[in-house]
Order: C-alpha cells, then structure tokens, then sequence
C-alpha cells in the first residue's frame, strides 16, 4: 500500500495556477483510473483533474475555491497500483500533524476571534449567494461593486455565477459603458480624466495574460517577416464544387482554414528548424508536429486550441478537428490538453478582411503564419499567344519567424513553397 500525491497538471502556455471550484469526490471514496477528482477553473477553460490511477481519497489538500498552482498537490491517493515516478507521501493515520502551538500565541488568536469575529463563511442559496474567489478577482478587476455583483444571473450549480458569465455580463457593460460614460477614480495613478471626454476600463485578467504574453514574446524572439500573393483561383472553385456532397456526406463545412492547415503541416516537414523552440543556445527540433490555431472567442480575445501529430491527417481528419476545437473554443469547452503543446501556430487575419499581417510569435515556438483574405483582383495572365489581363482570386500569407534560429531564406521559402502548393493543388481529388 502506497501513498500519491495527486498534482495539478499543466493546462497551456501561460497558465500558472487554477481555482479548484468543486471536489467530485470525498475522503474514503474510492476512485477508478482516469476517474475526474476535482473540478478546476483557469482564465482559459474549466476542466476536470482525473486520477492517474486507482485507489482511496484519503486526503484533500485544498480547500473549494482555493488557488492552486500548476504542479501543486491537490490530494493524496493510497493505492496498490506500481506507478512510476510519483512522489510517496507518509502519512500516520490519515491525520496532518500539526506545527507546534506556541500557547501565547494560542490564546492572543482565541482572545482576536472573540473579540472581532470573523465573516461567516456564506451559504449558496438565492438569497444570499456564494461567489468563488475568481468570479470575486474578475470583479475587483472589473470594479464591479457587491450590489453589481448581485444582479448578474448565474448559470452554474445552483444559480453559481460562473466565469463566462462574467465575461457575458462584463461585454455588455463594457457596450453600455461606451454610451453612458462612468467617472473615474482619480486616485489612479494620480492622474485625473475629464468623464465627459474618456471612458476608462480596467483589463480583464485573460486581457492582461494575454498582453504579458505578447509582451514577452515581443521581448524574446527578434520577429522577421516575409509576404507572398498567392493565386487561389483553382482552389476556390474546385471548394466550390465539392463543399455541397461533402456537407451531406460528412455533417461538416469545409473551409479553406483546414485546407491550409494541412499544407503548412506537410511543408513542416521539410522545413523542421521552423518547428522547434530555443532555449538558451539549445535548438529543440520537436518530433510531433502540433499545430495551433488561433481561434476568437465570443468576448473578443483569442485562444489557441491545438491540431495534434498534424502532418498525419487527411483533409477529411483535418477538416473534422479543427471544426470540434473550433465550436468547443466557441461553447468554452476546451480541455486543458486542447490548448497546450502546440510547435506552430496558424492565425486566419482574412476573417476580419485584413489583407494581411505581421502576427507575433506564439512562444516558446519560432514561427507563425497569418492567412490574408480571398478576394478578387485584376491580374496579369500569362498564355503561349501572350499576356491578358483577367480577374482571379488572390491571398497574401505573411509569415513571421525568429531570426534568431530561421535566416530569411528559410522564412520566405517556407510560403514559397505553400503558394506552390497551393497554385498547384490538384482539383481532380476527392475528400
């Protein structure tokens, strides 16, 4: 019989601690390989931590609505299973010993509590409800007051008010903000703002993570970028033709967003520096090819949910995951699992008309595509009996990289070698 500590696993870059909102299990209960313990709450996804292995809960090791960080215990487990490279933990009668209590110091607490009583803990209920220690972070960001806090309908357990429904709440605040201007604190930064002329808002925590992130990467990474126009007038006409009998043979839409995806998978293979990382003066060439994809959420920010060992999908298979991890980016269903380990990153700037861009890097990767918007232009084309002028569709892909490692040879054949690809691509083929 042994004793396991069961730890908080890594859930993405740039989350370095959750909120554990609810136990599934109690002490004494016995638990099932891959069984969910706990449920957690991050800035990115809510999930559950399941046990690695099977045995008895004997201890929690948090409390609900306690901040934990990545790599932290979170629970004991006793168990008969053999598990490699965990850490064993004695424990004496299922009990935590206590640290030596200094007697004046014991009855100074006893003498404080009677004194100045602390806040009860509070109850759910519809009356008076309970709100966790992120949804109370998100709304001292937010400068949302307790009465605010109250009108917020929750969709959680019990009438919980969640993240996502602070972040639905807080998109239309921000709406009636813009149109009712609220005055400021002046004391901020000491600085003073007319109400009539600014309307000032707080970042969000998944704003600042997201700008710290970029930030760093700006930092880190001496960013390169190359440009190419690509003809994608095949292309589009041989989608148009099969996305009707595909959408009724499969119950999917096929976008050019997969079809891309998968081209900058297989040219990843060529190119392999361009899916590594740096650290320090090692070059880390990863094996898998991760692909991410950034993808807009409803409240405006982005996450970056990830394709993974893409080089070995079809279009079929591409096609399908990245419509799932796209709708569940949407319904804020990601797992932690969906958001991490990505080795490259494709970004679709088109979405938006933007012609294109210069994305930065998603770190610790080396580079990052942006996919510009279809549209028709007049071009020049060249035939045996010379040149004519026609309308075709065109894309520009913008592709930056780390100097650091990737010269700008390998950065622009990198997309040179995608606009062959795709100009070439074989319109004969069935998905």
């Amino acid at each position: 019989m042994a004793h396991y500590k069961l730890l908080l696993p890594a859930m993405g870059e740039s989350v370095d601690e959750a909120t554990v909102t609810q136990w599934l299990k109690n002490e004494g209960d016995f638990i099932e390989l891959d069984e969910a313990v706990v449920e957690i709450a991050t800035d990115k996804v809510d999930s559950e931590v399941p046990s690695e292995f099977s045995g008895t809960l004997l201890k929690k090791l948090v409390d609900e609505n306690q901040i934990v960080q990545v790599g932290g215990a979170i629970a004991i487990i006793e168990t008969n299973d053999e598990i490699p490279n965990y850490e064993e933990v004695e424990v004496e009668n299922n009990e935590v010993v206590d640290e030596q209590i200094d007697p004046q110091n014991f009855l100074e607490e006893k003498a404080r509590e009677i004194l100045e009583p602390a806040t009860p803990s509070i109850k759910t209920s519809a009356e008076n409800p309970y709100f966790s220690p992120l949804v109370k972070s998100i709304a001292k960001e937010e400068g949302i007051a307790e009465q605010e806090l109250l009108q917020i309908i929750g969709t959680g357990k019990n009438g919980r008010v969640t993240k996502k429904d602070m972040l639905g709440y807080l998109k239309t605040r921000k709406k009636e903000a813009v149109s009712h201007p609220v005055s400021v604190n002046p004391q901020a930064k000491n600085v003073s703002f007319d109400s009539e002329k600014y309307t000032i808002t707080e970042m969000s925590r998944m704003e600042q993570l997201i700008a710290d992130h970029m930030h760093k990467s700006l930092q880190t990474s001496a960013h390169v970028q190359s440009f190419i126009e690509v003809d994608v007038t095949e292309l589009w006409d041989w989608r148009e033709k099969i996305k009707q009998s595909f959408l009724e043979r499969e119950g999917e839409k096929i976008t050019f967003t997969p079809i891309f995806m998968m081209i900058t998978a297989q040219l990843l293979r060529d190119f392999p520096l361009l899916n590594s990382s740096l650290e320090g003066s090692k070059i880390i060439q990863k094996k898998n090819i991760n692909l991410g994809m950034a993808t807009a959420l409803s409240d405006g920010n982005l996450i970056v949910p990830v394709v993974k060992k893409a080089d070995r999908l079809s279009l079929l298979g591409f096609t399908k995951t990245v419509n799932e991890l796209a709708k569940s980016a949407r319904e804020g269903r990601l797992q932690p699992d969906d958001v991490q380990g990505g080795t490259y990153t494709v970004t679709n700037v088109g979405m938006f008309d933007s012609l294109m861009g210069t994305p930065i890097i998603n770190q610790p990767q080396v580079g990052i595509l942006a996919l510009g918007a279809i549209r028709k232009v007049p071009a020049v084309i060249e035939t045996d009996k010379g040149d004519l002028i026609g309308i075709r569709r065109k894309m520009i892909l913008s592709h930056s990289y780390d100097h650091r490692i990737i010269n700008g040879a390998m950065g622009g054949l990198f997309i040179k070698n995608m606009k062959e690809r795709i100009e070439n691509w074989d319109i004969t083929q069935q998905v």
